[in-house]
């Protein structure tokens, strides 16, 4: 690592309350994290706390100060989601107590993978006291993610230990791995407030992705939009923030009463809000009881808690030690990413019994322990990527899924989903809809099935129609989106299986065929209308003469309109196609006659009324023939 190559590493405390947590970041960092008037006159952390320690190597140490005490774990939750690394406080002089067990259990649950046991206040026990403690520390933490990990004494009044304890914190900084930088930016609000001439600020851990100034973010779930009027992370101003920085926000545009903790910043249109998760859920071993379906817990994902039921997919009861797969119906909007860790507390008493992963944030409405249901979560829990993104895409079914959305909704970042995609398609495994919408072959299949089942049926109920109307097919195959609908229609014309013309599709097998005395009427009505010319009758008319009753709607009728051999001119006005043809030769060679002509000359030149010239004047016009200059018409020129 070197200079040009900065790196944030986000450190958590965790302990029990007078731990001598704050004290002993302020003895590392100088920045005294209780901010609040209520902290520095009770003496106790009650909210989050922010420091940092800048290492000469570019390696900055993100510090978050969580609350001791068990009346604010929720706080405690709304800071450590956020971490790498954490530091577990131990006062010598007490040992290991009930929120040293809480908050090791809780960054146990959210898979902190390591961290280092600060053991403070040495200077208040005897050398031999304190080996007592550290062997009492040691038994705590066996089978955890701290196991192995340092016990550093230290005693942030006298200053020892800080030295080594620093340096630890270095050295297993630099040996996490950076943040990826192909994710959506995510960053969880933990703090909002206002700054006079600025307005509003809010800042948290970017937990993904990069923001810049000017960039146009939204606020989630609320669906609020702003611009980045400006950054900072550690009081300085930034034109960019990246993933592990502590990063405060002035949004330009957003009031301070319109968003709160627990809410998320993220580009527009890119993250889902959520009242139904799927996901596992592992109890802890010590939990006071088993959870039954439709528990009542409190749900805490990155800086949110939100009230929920818990619904167990593949047991009756999750007993204490055990894991499932779960669904929770929320009892607030969630902003989440499959892969995201929470934690779960029981409502009452208020105490940490479990957490899990997050598989699907988006899921298919299932009902519940359905084998589908629990068969589609342990894919997502243990296939391949393209499995995953697969499944991803045949859930969403007939209406497809544009790629923005799709974003999302599964666990990779752009560049691997667009990479991911390109695979699939290669493999047939997904159909692209055009470049950024998406639609798996099962659910194409069943489209082109239901639009041929319904053109099957529609000319069986109407053999005389060339074909039925692409909105009416659209509807019949399940109103799916336009473009998912001309994708189908393109893909059954080029398979020869369907005909288009202009608004209508038939089956390519279809042909309208006419019984002897069908053919009969239909002669009648054409002679009918072609002996006419310029005065044809009504379709009622020519009906009846046939010896038939009904209007223009008629199906032998409509043959013929389809046909184009009957031209609609205007309402239920129709002209032989034939004689329309000799009029408008006739009308254009008046006109080059005379240059000009009116309704009269129309009347004149035809023998008709006024009741046929107007409309056939109009539709000249529609036909680009001639141009409506007053109550005149010249040609069109060109």
């Amino acid at each position: 690592m070197t200079a040009t190559t900065p790196k944030h590493v986000v450190v958590g405390t965790a302990g029990h309350i007078d731990h001598g947590k704050t004290s002993l970041v302020k003895a590392l960092t100088g920045i005294d994290t209780d901010r609040l008037p209520e902290e520095k006159a009770r003496g106790i952390t009650i909210d989050l706390g922010f420091a940092f320690l800048e290492e000469p190597d570019g390696l900055t140490v993100e510090i978050v100060d969580v609350p001791g005490h068990e009346r604010f774990v929720k706080n405690m939750l709304a800071g450590v989601g956020g971490i790498d690394l954490a530091m577990l406080v131990i006062a010598a002089d007490e040992g290991v107590m009930p929120q040293t067990r809480e908050h090791l259990a809780i960054c146990s649950l959210l898979h902190i993978k390591t961290g280092l046991i600060a053991l403070t206040k040495i200077d208040l026990v005897e050398p031999d006291w304190l080996e007592l403690v550290k062997d009492d520390v040691r038994g705590a933490v066996r089978e955890t993610f701290l196991e192995a990990a340092p016990i550093l004494p230290v005693s942030a009044k006298t200053g020892e230990g800080l030295a080594e304890l620093r340096a630890a914190v270095r050295g297993l900084a630099g040996g996490v791995p950076p943040r990826g930088t192909d994710q959506l930016p995510r960053l969880p609000i933990d703090r909002v407030f206002t700054v006079k001439g600025f307005g509003t600020v809010v800042t948290g851990t970017l937990a993904a992705g990069a923001l810049a100034v000017d960039e146009r973010v939204e606020a989630y779930p609320r669906g609020l939009q702003a611009k980045i009027r400006g950054l900072q992370t550690h009081g300085r101003p930034v034109t960019a923030a990246r993933a592990g920085q502590r990063t405060a926000i002035n949004l330009q545009g957003l009031e301070r009463a319109a968003i709160d903790r627990g809410d998320v910043v993220g580009l527009p249109g890119t993250l889902v809000s959520s009242l139904l998760v799927d996901g596992t859920l592992e109890l802890l071993k010590d939990a006071p009881r088993a959870v039954k379906s439709r528990t009542r817990l409190r749900f805490h994902v990155g800086t949110s808690e939100i009230m929920a039921r818990a619904l167990l997919l593949d047991r009756g009861e999750l007993e204490p030690g055990a894991s499932g797969l779960v669904r929770f119906r929320l009892e607030s909007p969630l902003i989440a990413l499959p892969g995201d860790r929470f934690v779960v507390r029981s409502y009452s008493p208020i105490v940490t019994i479990g957490g899990g992963t997050l598989l699907d944030i988006d899921p298919p409405r299932f009902k519940r322990k359905t084998p589908a249901l629990v068969a589609h979560l342990e894919l997502l829990q243990t296939g391949s990527p393209e499995a995953i993104l697969e499944e991803h895409v045949r859930h969403v079914g007939a209406a497809g899924i544009r790629l923005a959305a799709l974003a999302g909704r599964v666990p990779f970042g752009p560049e691997r989903l667009r990479g991911l995609l390109d695979t699939l398609q290669k493999e047939r495994r997904v159909l692209a809809v055009d470049r950024d919408w998406f639609i798996h072959p099962d659910s194409a299949a069943r489209l082109r099935a239901l639009a041929l089942q319904a053109l099957e049926a529609f000319h069986r109920a109407n053999p005389l129609k060339p074909g039925m109307s692409r909105e009416e097919l659209r509807g019949r195959a399940g109103a799916v989106d336009e473009r998912v609908f001309a994708f189908l229609l393109t893909a059954l014309d080029a398979e020869g299986a369907v005909k288009t013309d202009r608004d209508k599709v038939r089956l390519a097998s279809h042909e309208v065929r006419l019984s002897p005395d069908q053919q009969r009427v239909l002669d009648r009505l054409e002679e009918d209308f072609l002996r006419a010319d310029a005065a044809p009758p009504s379709a009622e008319e020519a009906l009846g003469r046939a010896g038939l009753g009904g209007d223009e709607e008629h199906e032998l009728f409509q043959v013929l309109v389809q046909a184009g051999t009957l031209v609609r001119v205007k309402d239920s006005l129709y002209f032989h196609a034939r004689a329309l043809e000799t009029i408008q030769t006739r009308v254009v060679a008046l006109l080059q006659d005379r240059k000009e002509i009116g309704p009269g000359d129309i009347k004149d030149l035809l023998g008709i009324s006024r009741k046929y010239a107007i409309p056939l004047l109009e539709f000249f016009d529609q036909r680009r023939v001639t141009t409506r200059v007053g109550e005149r018409r010249i040609l069109r020129a060109g």
